[in-house]
C-alpha cells in the first residue's frame, strides 16, 4: 500500500491550529498519519475520510492501537457527498494530502490499485475536494493542503472559483540549490484577498534532515 510520507507530517505540523480549532477533518486520510500527528497539537474533535477498505482497516487499527477512539472519527466511503454525512458549515479545518497527478491514458501509473488511487486522480479530482471543502467548511474556516508546484496555477484558480482565498504558501525543496518539489497551501472560506509567501521549507542539509525537519519529527504533544 502507500505509505504515507514527510508531505502528511508538514502537513500536521503547518495546519492553522488554534484555541478555537473545534473540528477538523482529514480528507482522503490514508492510514490516518495527519489525523494522528494532529492529536499533539489540539484536543479537537478530528474526523477522517477514506475510500479504500484495506487502508481504512489500517487507520482504524492506527486510531485504536494509540487509544484515540475518543478523539479520531473515521469513515469508510467516497469523499464525494461526504458534506451529507457529516453536515454542512460545521469544522473550523480541513486538511488534505490529496493525489497529485492527473490520470490521462499516457500516465505512468503503478501496478499497485492502492498506490494508484493514492497518487492518481482516479477516484477524486482535485475539484471535487474543493466543492466538498467548501461545503463542510464553517465561514472563515480554513483548509490546509500540500500540493505540486506544477498544478499550482491550477490549483489557485479552483480555489478562488470555490471561494476559498489563498491566505499563506510556503514551498517545499529537497535542498538549498534545488527545485521546489511541494508545498504547502493555507485558504480561508469567505476571506479577503491577500496572500503571503511564507520561508520555504529545505529538507536536507548535506546528508542530514534540517533543523525544522526534525521538529516536525520529534514534536512533543502541546495542549491547544
Amino acid at each position: 500500500m502507500f505509505n504515507f510520507s514527510l508531505d502528511s507530517l508538514l502537513l500536521g505540523y503547518f495546519a492553522p491550529v488554534s484555541i478555537k480549532t473545534k473540528k477538523i477533518i482529514d480528507f482522503g486520510t490514508g492510514n490516518a498519519p495527519i489525523p494522528l500527528y494532529l492529536t499533539l497539537r489540539t484536543d479537537a474533535l478530528i474526523e477522517a475520510v477514506e475510500i479504500q477498505e484495506d487502508v481504512f482497516r489500517l487507520a482504524d487499527k492506527s486510531v485504536k492501537m494509540n487509544n484515540f477512539e475518543n478523539q479520531i472519527t473515521l469513515y469508510n466511503r467516497d469523499l464525494i457527498g461526504i458534506h451529507k454525512e457529516v453536515g454542512v458549515n460545521c469544522y473550523d479545518l480541513v486538511t488534505c494530502n490529496p493525489p497529485f497527478f492527473k490520470h490521462l491514458e499516457s500516465s505512468n501509473i503503478n501496478k499497485t490499485e492502492y498506490k494508484t488511487i493514492a497518487r492518481h486522480e482516479v477516484k477524486l479530482k482535485l475539484e471535487d475536494i474543493l466543492i466538498e471543502a467548501k461545503k463542510v467548511l464553517k465561514n472563515k474556516g480554513y483548509l490546509a493542503m500540500v500540493y505540486r508546484p506544477d498544478r499550482l496555477a491550477e490549483l489557485m484558480g479552483l480555489l478562488r472559483q470555490h471561494s476559498l482565498e489563498p491566505k499563506s504558501l510556503r514551498m517545499v525543496y529537497p535542498s538549498k540549490g534545488t527545485n521546489a518539489n511541494g508545498l504547502i497551501i493555507i485558504a480561508q472560506k469567505g476571506a479577503n484577498a491577500g496572500m503571503k509567501v511564507l520561508e520555504p521549507i529545505f529538507v536536507h542539509k548535506g546528508e542530514e534532515y534540517t533543523k525544522i525537519v526534525r521538529e516536525v519529527f520529534y514534536l512533543k504533544k502541546t495542549m491547544i
